[in-house]
């Protein structure tokens, strides 16, 4: 058996999984959302705030040292060794890059441009209303950025303090990305006048506004119920069974806890349907769940663009 020192074993328990993983096997290391991971080899292990817990299994740990032992299957002395076997300078050197990378990476928003006129423009050309557009730039949710133009949508924390920011472009090259530091929990929403039971899913910011500008135009309450986009496509796990919620929809549900009805409006494709289907797995025993998906087209927006050329009002 390999003999190891207590100063080797000391050492060996101060590095935690995720910077082992970035450090010495960053391919297997894949992240779900801002502060969550998960391996390749095991996507039910999950990592998170210094912590991990293979939910399969129903083990857990703190550790590098933890996870080679009790997932990767080593004896105690060689997982110790195996830590203290990297060249110490080149580790040394590594970890501090590392950390100060992790350190730096906080929330921040684009600087805005003195007006919104390029944004509002292209907003409604994609149909949006003109008073869903002004509600938007009049509580910080929409802005146009300086450098190239882009329309910005800001998620808000309870507190109203911007913590995530969906970034598209306003040009025919349809940029998309997100601020530095986004937190996808917070992500673009528009929250009920009052207190609702009600909320409603999309897969973009634009989905949701196209949503409450048919509601508008229809003259009902466009916020009379919760809206909430998931900034991007949902990806349950190859093996469903180990699916969770998206982030975004499990905090909402956090925030509000009167919302027993969630209304999906997700794209009407294959991803998105595989979406509607497992969210509803994963939630109908404590949500009532209704899926509706656009009635024409790939998403909301296409089933607007369709309302507006019937009507003849795609400038208005």
């Amino acid at each position: 058996m390999s003999y190891v020192s207590k100063e080797q074993i000391e050492r060996a328990k101060q590095l935690d999984l995720l910077t082992y993983l970035q450090v010495y096997e960053p391919a297997e290391l894949v992240r779900c959302s801002r502060n969550v991971y998960t391996t390749r080899t095991h996507d039910s292990l999950k990592i998170s705030n210094g912590k991990w817990y293979w939910w399969s299994r129903g083990i857990g740990g703190r550790s590098a040292l933890d996870y080679l032992i009790k997932v990767q299957g080593m004896s105690f002395p060689d997982a110790v060794l195996q830590i203290e076997g990297i060249e110490l300078g080149r580790t040394s050197h590594a970890l501090q890059s590392l950390q100060q990378g992790l350190s730096s990476t906080k929330f921040v928003l684009p600087e805005p441009y003195i007006t919104s006129n390029r944004v509002i423009t292209y907003l409604r050309n994609r149909g949006i209303h003109s008073k869903i557009i002004d509600y938007c730039l009049e509580t910080g949710r929409l802005y146009e950025s300086s450098r190239y133009h882009n329309a910005v949508f800001v998620g808000f924390n309870q507190e109203g303090t911007p913590r995530y920011a969906a970034i598209r472009g306003t040009t025919n090259t349809r940029f998309m990305g997100e601020a530095v530091g986004s937190d996808k929990r917070y992500s673009f929403s528009i929250p009920a006048m009052e207190d609702s039971t009600e909320l409603h899913l999309f897969e973009s910011a634009i989905d949701l506004l196209s949503y409450c500008t048919l509601e508008h135009l229809a003259g009902r309450d466009w916020r009379q119920a919760h809206k909430l986009s998931l900034a991007g496509i949902y990806s349950p796990k190859a093996n469903g069974k180990e699916s969770t919620p998206p982030a975004a929809l499990t905090h909402y549900l956090h925030c509000f806890p009167k919302v027993n009805r969630l209304v999906l409006h997700l794209d009407n494709d294959e991803p998105g349907k595989l979406a509607a289907a497992t969210m509803k797995r994963l939630l109908s025993p404590i949500l009532l769940i209704f899926d509706e998906p656009p009635n024409f087209g790939k998403d909301v927006n296409n089933d607007l663009m369709e309302y507006r050329r019937r009507r003849g009002e795609l400038s208005r």
